[in-house]
């Protein structure tokens, strides 16, 4: 279920089952400050990005942030025209939150959302759960001799002084 509020600027969105998990998820406005991520994602794919440089990169993104308990326990951000395609990325729900089926049920969620209907692709990349985007749909590609990419290193682009 989704409903927003007078500004538009947040979305709450309720499992339809009483059996979903005791959590709240958030769409959020991620301008006002820099949440969760910053401090967690370090360690995995924001190594060596500075503070400054992820809020650019959340500012210009739809974010959901789960909360249980009103702690944020997770964080997802998706890079679309919400027209034809989308990018998932930066998505994590805390290790001590893991296996009792929150990741499924946020991602449900979010896949939910109404500007991310009707897109003709939507690409994510993941070190490890494939079986988790398996159950949405996500294949791997069936023709990757058409996909190409340019990937940088983080220290390649940014000086070690960015990164605070």
């Amino acid at each position: 279920l989704l409903q927003r509020d007078r500004l538009g600027e947040e979305a709450h969105l309720a499992p339809r089952r009483r059996s979903a998990p005791a959590a709240a998820l958030r769409c959020v406005d991620c301008r006002a400050h820099l949440p969760l991520p910053f401090i967690i994602m370090p360690r995995n794919s924001a190594a060596g990005i500075s503070r400054a440089l992820m809020q650019k990169a959340i500012d210009h993104s739809l974010c959901f942030s789960l909360f249980k308990d009103a702690h944020q326990i997770g964080f997802a951000r998706v890079v679309t025209d919400r027209a034809t395609f989308a990018y998932l990325a930066d998505v994590f729900v805390l290790g001590e939150h893991r296996g009792e089926g929150l990741g499924t049920w946020f991602m449900s969620v979010l896949f939910a959302h109404p500007d991310l209907q009707g897109l003709r692709r939507f690409s994510l990349a993941t070190r490890d759960a494939h079986g988790l985007y398996e159950k949405f749909g996500f294949t791997r590609p069936k023709n990757p001799d058409r996909l190409m990419e340019i990937v940088r290193r983080a220290e390649e682009l940014y000086a070690p002084t960015d990164a605070g």
